[in-house]
């Protein structure tokens, strides 16, 4: 294993506004203490998937040391870190406000925090229209062209295990389908697809019992989102108008929003509720923790969402700098310098279309015309071409210059000041 590091951090100490470090020293030894600990500024309130398994809220300019784990089970924490984004549905955590079941009011209540959901009994005529959950005039336009994302929690109720949801769009028309959680947890036919595309549905495991399904979808027109419903399906390809006699499905966390993955869920009263992103960072003296001419970047994470963001960043400016990355297909890293003669520009990925969900540890090693990258234990790419320019002065966690959100857990990351020698880096990345 490789000699420590300047710089380390695993998740777990932080107060409102910090994020504290395990190891931050200089090059020469000196220990920062609370200078290299990491700024949190996120002005609103979020949730996160805590220690006991459910979802909670935390204040604003908290770091979300969030649990979950593959299976929905809770683990070690990993740091959650999201771009900004908003909930369209309202009273999305309280069904009996504002939602209505077989024209009357809805008893029920969508216990967000123990996830526990509302149960649902379809009537048995298998009429639609006593059986499900409705909240109506949404009155929420939503543009032609733009990706949004429905999410929701379901819990399995008794043998019953299949559920849907309907989105009415006026203009557009009504999108939805079912989802099946049992077994092999796969997502059911879509019907009536008017006026969408790029239609991408997920059911992810997030308890015992409870799974978190979710649908993405290109609008081809633009409508205005006028009512969102719930409620159990005889088959996980039936249409609107059919359910199951008598079976029971239980809801919870309904959210649509913009972009094309569903973020964490963001509690609703009577108006859309914004989330802020997650802002991660550290400045001036922590620069002592890089090395500037030759160096080291780690990080290892827990990766659910395939999109686009920045893990791990070492900043001058927008065309000088250091980072750990994914794409939808790939991860990378790579060293910039767009403003010197010669320019530099680095790009070591993984092959396209190899990232999938789960745990990756990763490790940039960079020195003048000698790179490196690792991922899990094995030598990704190398370049013998390029330079480092020094002066970094600033590292982001999960962003590049409050941009390119990782949307997704970080669970460790580290720096050293050498560049580390390449079976260091096989031992360093080894799951």
């Amino acid at each position: 294993m490789p000699a420590s590091p300047s710089l380390l951090i695993v998740p777990a100490r932080f107060k409102t506004g910090k994020l504290y470090t395990q190891i931050a020293t200089t090059s020469a030894g000196l220990v920062l203490g609370s200078s290299g600990d990491f700024n949190v500024t996120r002005a609103t309130t979020a949730t996160r998937f805590n220690s006991a398994g459910v979802i909670e809220s935390v204040a604003s300019g908290v770091p979300r040391l969030d649990y979950y784990t593959s299976g929905g089970t809770a683990g070690c924490p990993a740091l959650l870190v999201e771009p900004s984004a908003q909930n369209l549905v309202l009273n999305s955590d309280n069904t009996a406000t504002s939602w209505t079941l077989g024209g009357n009011t809805a008893s029920g209540y969508v216990d967000v925090i123990g996830v526990s959901g509302n149960t649902i009994t379809a009537s048995a005529s298998g009429s639609i229209a006593s059986t499900v959950f409705v909240r109506r005039v949404l009155n929420t336009a939503l543009a032609s062209g733009s990706t949004y994302t429905v999410s929701f929690l379901m819990r399995q109720t008794g043998a019953h295990t299949i559920g849907g949801y309907w989105i009415g769009i006026v203009g557009v028309g009504d999108l939805g389908g079912g989802f099946d959680v049992s077994g092999s947890f796969s997502s059911g036919a879509i019907y009536s697809p008017a006026g969408a595309i790029n239609r991408i549905r997920r059911v992810e495991r997030w308890g015992t019992d409870v799974y978190r399904c979710s649908e993405t979808f290109t609008l081809t027109a633009s409508g205005t989102l006028d009512r969102i419903l719930m409620g159990p399906l005889a088959t996980v390809s039936s249409v609107v108008a059919t359910v199951a006699s008598g079976t029971q499905m239980s809801f919870a966390a309904p959210q649509i929003e913009l972009g094309a993955i569903p973020t964490s869920f963001i509690p609703t009263t009577t108006a859309a509720v914004t989330r802020n992103a997650d802002v991660i960072s550290v400045t001036g003296a922590v620069s002592g923790c890089i090395g500037q001419t030759e160096g080291t970047i780690y990080a290892e994470v827990d990766i659910r969402n395939l999109t686009d963001g920045r893990i791990l960043t070492l900043f001058k400016t927008s065309a000088q700098y250091i980072l750990l990355s994914k794409s939808t297909n790939r991860l990378g890293g790579a060293i910039i310098d767009t403003t010197s003669s010669p320019t530099t520009v680095v790009n070591l990925q993984t092959a396209s279309g190899s990232l999938t969900s789960g745990i990756y540890k990763l490790a940039l090693a960079y020195k003048q015309n000698d790179f490196a990258f690792y991922v899990n234990g094995t030598s990704v790419a190398t370049s013998n071409s390029g330079n480092v320019i020094g002066d970094y002065n600033i590292i982001r966690i999960g962003n590049f210059d409050t941009s390119l959100f990782f949307n997704d857990r970080i669970r460790a990351a580290a720096l050293y000041t050498t560049r580390l020698t390449n079976a260091e880096l096989q031992s360093l990345t080894t799951l």
